[in-house]
């Protein structure tokens, strides 16, 4: 319930508090809930106090609040429920989360960020209907913060692309004799990993591929859902051997409709994409990624490729760890050229977070466009 003189709209220290909580609890499933969202939810008793609370696990397991409510049983009766996310209101795989809500006589509901979806939205109004008190964009930048990837997605209809690189100071990835371990430390290593745990998908190119033979699954001790591995390979020209082809997660071969198609060990598959000389349509892999349920795509090399998605505007994210180590000229770039002539036709990010990683410096860049919200 809300506290005596508390507008609808407005939310107390607890519920405040609980929504951090929810947050955190939503944040524990990123990379395991495509083509959902991340959610978390805490109930709170009329006190004020923590009753029960729940995170959405992935797409076909009941929603935060469901999970909530039978956490809290009997005791959900008169609650306050705090979420990350407009509860639902229609009937997928699982039911409708407002009538949960109503059936378990929840009379309060604050969540942080709506949800504006045709198939998600509309689950606000109809608790406000049954006489529930709802506040909404309660820490909506803390909501929009933790289900970025996913808002981004939904918004964009494509995977979120985040872009993830280690380099000099110099934007080197490598010395001229091709050296490249290790630039970053144990500490970005490790960062980054966690990093790719996140993400639906990791993807990389014929370059990255040949010359560092990536396993591009999870180590360090990382938990999680491996990502499907991508591998962009215009000719089709894999190494039987190569890494990506182990049993330790699925790989996804792209490879030009005119090329040569591998069959492949373990079940991996190849899709067939068009192409031109510039390589692989790099809009067409993110589009069929998105058919496919995978809303968040990291890219991980190599400057060709990269290049190919900053040329058609396609990275939200720029994840970047910066080393303090020189290279000069013949070192490696992070790029190569996609067409800039001039300042004004740079590509500008805005800066996030700077924070430091061990001996490392990581810096958070986003796209100029805010991230958006899709089907739960």
């Amino acid at each position: 319930m809300s506290a005596p003189g508390q507008r609808p709209g407005s939310a107390s220290p607890a519920e405040l508090h609980a929504m951090r909580r929810a947050a955190r609890l939503a944040a524990t499933a990123l990379g395991s809930t495509s083509p959902n969202p991340v959610v978390g939810c805490v109930l709170l008793g009329e006190d004020g106090a923590p009753v029960a609370e729940g995170h959405h696990l992935g797409a076909g397991h009941p929603h935060a609040e469901v999970e909530a409510l039978k956490a809290a049983g009997p005791s959900a009766r008169g609650a306050t429920a705090v979420v990350t996310l407009e509860p639902c209101a229609h009937q997928g795989r699982t039911g409708p989360c407002a009538d949960a809500l109503l059936e378990a006589g929840v009379t309060r509901v604050v969540y942080a960020v709506d949800d504006p979806t045709p198939e998600g939205t509309g689950g606000a109004e109809r608790l406000r209907r049954a006489g529930v008190q709802v506040a909404g964009g309660v820490l909506r930048e803390l909501g929009e913060h933790v289900n970025e990837l996913w808002l981004t997605a939904v918004r964009r209809r494509r995977p979120c692309v985040t872009w993830k690189f280690g380099s000099t100071l110099d934007g080197r990835t490598a010395a001229a004799d091709g050296s490249s371990r290790w630039i970053t430390g144990a500490a970005a290593r490790q960062d980054a990993h966690e990093l790719r745990a996140a993400h639906d998908a990791v993807l990389v190119g014929t370059g990255t591929l040949r010359a560092d033979d990536p396993h591009l699954g999870l180590r360090h001790d990382v938990p999680g859902t491996p990502p499907l591995r991508v591998v962009v390979d215009r000719t089709g020209g894999i190494d039987p051997g190569a890494r990506v082809l182990d049993d330790a997660a699925p790989t996804l071969l792209v490879v030009a409709e005119d090329a040569h198609r591998p069959r492949l060990p373990h079940g991996h598959e190849v899709l067939a994409l068009p192409a031109d000389g510039h390589g692989i349509d790099v809009a067409a892999l993110l589009d069929e990624l998105y058919r496919r349920g995978l809303r968040s795509v990291l890219l991980e090399g190599g400057a060709r490729l990269a290049s190919a998605f900053v040329a058609r505007g396609l990275l939200d994210r720029v994840v970047a760890y910066l080393a303090p180590m020189l290279l000069g000229s013949r070192g490696r770039p992070v790029l190569e050229d996609f067409g800039v002539k001039n300042l004004a036709e740079g590509r500008r990010f805005e800066t996030g977070e700077v924070r430091k990683v061990g001996e490392d410096i990581r810096l958070v860049l986003r796209a100029p466009h805010g991230p958006a919200a899709g089907p739960r």
